[in-house]
């Protein structure tokens, strides 16, 4: 399953790290990745591919949301249908 991951926040060492061991845990590959820091606010999007066997949807995105407040981050998981739905015109 494809998916959308944003990582918003006040830029600090480790974000990519941790966001990135968190999906290797879940057996997730990062397919795409894209990072800016405007100032001190870090932005990450990436495209990523879950493994339902070794971690479902919900799964992931508990533990992306942990990892995310433990960061004092937003970190936000969408499945890459609904994101592309969102946002056609």
């Amino acid at each position: 399953m494809k998916c959308v991951i944003s990582v918003l926040g006040k830029d600090r060492s480790g974000i990519v790290a941790a966001v990135s061991t968190t999906l290797a845990a879940c057996n997730a590959n990062i397919d795409d990745i894209s990072q800016t820091i405007l100032e001190d606010i870090f932005s990450m999007t990436m495209l990523v591919t879950l493994d339902p066997e070794a971690a479902d949807f919900n799964t992931v995105q508990e533990r992306l949301a942990a990892v995310g407040e433990d960061l004092g981050v937003q970190a936000i998981i969408q499945r890459e249908d609904v994101f592309q739905y969102m946002y056609k015109v």
